[in-house]
């Protein structure tokens, strides 16, 4: 475990280092000289690791074991901790719903009443997944809502954020917050594409966001590739407008950039408004935030739109390291788990998601399935956090 607060490649590039040398090191309790000289090298004190190499089958005792029981700041290997309790709790195969309910009645392509959508916490409800879900409305023979889209958000009690506040990046995809109704991680995704019979790259913006300029081209730069994000002279401050007011390298080809929207308590409202219109759907009403009843006597829906399995959302999520995605299961398993660690969780009723009540749970459950001692730190789940400490030992 390595401190956080170090620049990306020389994590990267120390824990390689190390683990080679580890793992040619013959069986020892402390640390090997050749890790000393390597920790050296990369100006990092003793004191700032923690390591723990044992047999992948735990058969035997530690090859290495330095500071394995101090609890550290793991940085986002604590996603494995939410990610294992979450297989462990809900299964692999669990799933998420995005219920949608009308409340009117539909004559010639034309609702006479609202519709709502009601986000669960699904941890990828990307783009395509919001087009499939409004396709689907379309199919039901719906064209024109003569009222209103209401985007209920109620499953999820979290907290405002600020989105500089970790690391001061706002417009870093991964410090979005989790929302029950996570639309594309509140991220708009550029795509530049040079045409050089017209001396500009075309830009495309997913999704459209209503309401919002964009600017559609921008013209072509001579020279290397470099860094073409300063080259572009980006502005994301104002909400209503993204301005690109410099040029892009010929010589880049084609490139994605993502980058989070500037104002992502409107995004998901924006989102489905520009979509539904992007499809030629019309909107008489406009798109508001708004609940439906909670108790079993509440509406039903008229479909719901359903996740990919757990199994497949922890792969995203461990393989990309992706905090909100991370945060939107860890939020599910304090929603979810009322009862006891070997009920399903499909006969459970739904309580509102929190930080506090998934911390609560996971505690529950690190007593009972591994112990009541050297329980980690929690705080949202995800390891972008000052806060969640978590020891070698535990981890291991």
């Amino acid at each position: 475990m390595l401190p956080p607060v170090l620049p990306g490649f020389l994590v990267r590039a120390s824990a390689a280092a190390l683990l080679g040398l580890l793992a040619a090191t013959a069986p020892a309790q402390g640390l090997p000289r050749e890790v000393d000289a390597a920790l050296g090298r990369a100006k990092l004190p003793l004191d700032a690791v923690s390591v723990l190499l044992v047999d992948a089958q735990g058969l035997a005792a530690p090859r290495i074991s330095h500071r394995a029981g101090v609890p550290m700041n793991p940085a986002s290997v604590m996603k494995l901790v939410t990610t294992y309790a979450a297989l462990d709790l809900l299964g692999p195969a669990y799933t998420w719903s995005t219920p949608v309910f009308i409340d009117g009645t539909v004559r010639d392509g034309t609702l006479y009443g609202n519709l709502t959508i009601q986000g669960q916490g699904d941890p990828k409800l990307v783009l395509e997944r919001l087009w499939l879900l409004l396709r689907r409305v379309q199919g039901l023979g719906i064209q024109t809502i003569a009222g209103d889209i209401v985007l209920d958000r109620s499953a999820f009690e979290v907290p405002p954020t600020d989105p500089s506040s970790f690391d001061g990046e706002p417009l870093r995809p991964y410090n979005a917050a989790p929302d029950a109704l996570l639309i594309n991680f509140k991220s708009v995704v550029m795509t530049l594409t040079p045409e050089a019979s017209s001396n500009l790259a075309r830009v495309q913006y997913d999704p459209p966001l209503a309401g919002v300029q964009m600017q559609p081209s921008v013209p072509l730069l001579a020279g290397e590739c470099g860094d073409y994000r300063a080259a572009l002279k980006a502005d994301f401050s104002d909400a209503n407008r993204i301005r690109l007011a410099g040029a892009y390298p010929a010589s880049c080809g084609e490139k994605v950039w993502s980058v989070a929207f500037a104002d992502p308590a409107s995004y998901a409202s924006r989102a489905v408004q520009g979509v539904w219109h992007s499809m030629g759907g019309k909107l008489l009403g406009s798109v508001r935030l708004g609940s439906l009843p909670r108790d079993a006597r509440g509406p039903v829906p008229v479909f719901e739109l359903r996740s990919a399995p757990l199994a497949e959302i922890i792969r995203d999520i461990n393989k990309y390291s992706n905090n909100v995605m991370a945060q939107q299961v860890f939020l599910a398993l304090g929603r979810v788990r009322p009862g006891p660690i070997d009920d399903g969780p499909e006969s459970l009723p739904l309580k509102t998601g929190s930080f506090e009540a998934s911390r609560a749970e996971l505690q529950r459950w690190w007593k009972e399935r591994i112990g009541g001692t050297d329980q980690p730190v929690l705080d949202n789940g995800s390891g972008l956090s000052r806060s969640e400490r978590i020891s070698a030992q535990a981890l291991g």
